[in-house]
């Protein structure tokens, strides 16, 4: 939702699904460029400079709800699921790499899901005004070989 350039060659795009997601006389097109999950990404180690994650947020929607087809929806599992993400975009992301990571607490704190972070922060937003919406930028060290 936050692209500026779509169809930049250095962006990869990737969602688990792939259609037309029209609902309520709406169209929610999702053409990602490859269709995956980010809790198993069909990626190789280290394979990226820049990771932006950003989930779905919400578990209490609608499965038929306008917010469920345009941001998808949390599964039953959302804490293993999280974790599993977390622990994907870091493993995709070379060292030196910088990961975004965005959510939304309108239905989940975000003091539920900060012990799964995968490095501490290095700067974000500490107090998002009216939005809920908060942001946070990692940066994966280089290892230092002994």
């Amino acid at each position: 939702m936050f692209h500026f350039d779509r169809n930049n060659p250095l962006v990869l795009f990737m969602d688990n699904r792939k259609g037309d997601f029209s609902c309520h006389g709406r169209e929610i097109l999702v053409t990602p460029d490859l269709v995956g999950d980010f809790r198993d990404m069909p990626l190789e180690d280290e394979t990226f400079n820049l990771v932006i994650f950003d989930p779905p947020h919400l578990k209490n929607v609608g499965n038929t709800s306008y917010m469920a087809a345009k941001y998808g929806r949390l599964s039953e599992n959302w804490r293993d699921d999280l974790q599993e993400g977390f622990n994907e975009c870091w493993r995709v992301l070379k060292q030196g790499g910088t990961m975004v990571f965005k959510w939304s607490d309108v239905q989940i704190k975000l003091s539920d899901i900060k012990d799964m972070f995968p490095a501490e922060p290095i700067c974000g937003n500490r107090m998002p005004k009216n939005s809920g919406t908060h942001w946070f930028v990692f940066f994966k060290p280089t290892r230092v070989e002994e």
